[in-house]
């Protein structure tokens, strides 16, 4: 049954707008599930007081712009009625998207794999929004989906993008995510800002907890205005920070803190590690999306499973390359030993189970289906090899000099010191002890 709109709605095109259900309701307006010439949409009607002349600018600018990426549930029809009726289309979110509280708080689980996916994306995300010249201006675990099985992310509400620099967005941010300078009224939303609130979402993603919250919040009795605003404003101070050690995670109140500091290698800790220290007061310092994809995915390159017990581990490439794959953060087994591939000065791990991607193998930013597949040899489970799932042969090199031709279906032996020449990248195997 067609349920009926408070007004008769249509886009600016001139198609009605039918509605289904009402999906929310929130302080900007009202979200329904419509048709529109029989294509199912998400409509966001705003209360009339909400839509200032500056917000509806910002939506048609959007819908003629188009989305800066597939990543964005983005404005795609301006929809408007009689009297000061408006609002915008967007596609509808499927349901296999959950929100990432639902994951903090453990009411959907995911994967390591999955979720460094998820944090890669979102930072692939908000660089293609940024290098159209736009600002989110509310980067929060509330405006972000993602799918805890595969780790692909959405972006909603994007309403709120804004020209970057622009000094005209009616949303500064959300509390515990804004920037120190937007909490002290120093500074309005921009790129640099949301840089902040990235790494605040990607902390609170990879360490269940957040960056600025440690003994200094547990000590506070109620945390009224002034309370916040010395937290994230005036006097912030990273939980992990090396020189100072005041406001270090409480046992018992951060232990996931104080866990996934042991899980993640330094690499990754290190960029966390300037974002809320030297960037904390320093916006210029603030890592750029670029960095954190670059490091989430290497993080990703290196998880190995746990000789005795599974668990899914980091590895730090640094001391791979030592020959110590070290021990397990979980049941503090030995790892190894782990069999991992140096293509070209980037390392990556090659359990049973693991694969290479085009991205890999000299595809830029192609993360689809596998290019390669590691296999245990049927026959002795201590060996393994590198199925060909690309269309052209490949060439491995032994240590002897010999030269054997890896034809696409075929699998190349992944044993110390064999080379593989996949075409647009090499890589040499080896095996810690």
């Amino acid at each position: 049954m067609t349920l009926s709109l408070p007004q008769s709605l249509h886009t600016r095109q001139g198609q009605p707008v039918a509605c289904r259900r009402l999906l929310g309701e929130g302080g900007q307006g009202r979200v329904f599930e419509v048709t529109v010439d029989g294509a199912t949409h998400a409509l966001k009607l705003y209360h009339p007081h909400m839509a200032p002349p500056a917000q509806r600018g910002r939506i048609e600018r959007a819908v003629q712009g188009g989305p800066p990426s597939a990543h964005f549930l983005w404005p795609t029809h301006v929809v408007a009625g009689p009297g000061e009726a408006f609002g915008y289309l967007m596609p509808l979110r499927p349901a296999r998207f959950r929100s990432v509280p639902d994951l903090v708080t453990r009411r959907v689980t995911s994967t390591f794999p999955a979720l460094l996916t998820a944090a890669a994306e979102l930072a692939s995300a908000f660089h293609e929004l940024h290098a159209k010249g736009l600002a989110y201006c509310d980067i929060s675990w509330g405006n972000v989906f993602l799918d805890p099985k595969s780790g692909e992310v959405l972006v909603c509400d994007n309403d709120n993008v804004d020209v970057d620099g622009a000094d005209t967005a009616t949303v500064l941010g959300t509390p515990r995510f804004m920037a120190p300078e937007i909490v002290r009224g120093e500074a309005g939303p921009t790129v640099r800002t949301d840089r902040f609130s990235l790494a605040v979402l990607l902390f609170q993603m990879l360490f269940n907890g957040h960056p600025l919250e440690g003994a200094r919040e547990a000590k506070v009795r109620c945390l009224d205005g002034p309370a916040l605003e010395q937290l994230y404003g005036t006097r912030p101070l990273y939980v992990l920070d090396p020189a100072d050690a005041s406001n270090r995670p409480v046992k018992g109140i951060h232990d996931n803190v104080l866990i996934f500091q042991k899980i993640w290698p330094p690499t990754l800790r290190r960029l966390f590690e300037i974002a809320f220290t030297e960037g904390l007061m320093n916006p210029g310092r603030r890592p750029t999306e670029g960095e954190w994809r670059r490091a989430l995915l290497a993080t990703r390159d290196l998880l190995y499973p746990c000789g005795a017990c599974g668990h899914p581990n980091a590895l730090d490439a640094d001391a791979l390359r030592t020959g110590d794959a070290g021990r397990c953060w979980s049941c503090g087994g030995a790892i190894g030993p782990v069999t991992w591939i140096d293509l070209e000065g980037a390392a990556v791990a090659l359990p049973v189970g693991g694969a290479l991607y085009p991205n890999h193998l000299g595809e830029r930013n192609d993360f689809g289906a596998p290019a390669a597949q590691v296999e245990a040899h049927p026959e002795d489970a201590r060996r393994r090899g590198l199925r060909n799932r690309t269309p052209t042969p490949w060439s491995l090199t032994r240590p002897d000099g010999a030269l054997v031709s890896v034809p696409p279906g075929r699998a190349a032996a992944l044993e110390p010191d064999y080379t593989l020449d996949f075409g647009q990248a090499r890589g040499r195997v080896h095996r810690t002890r």
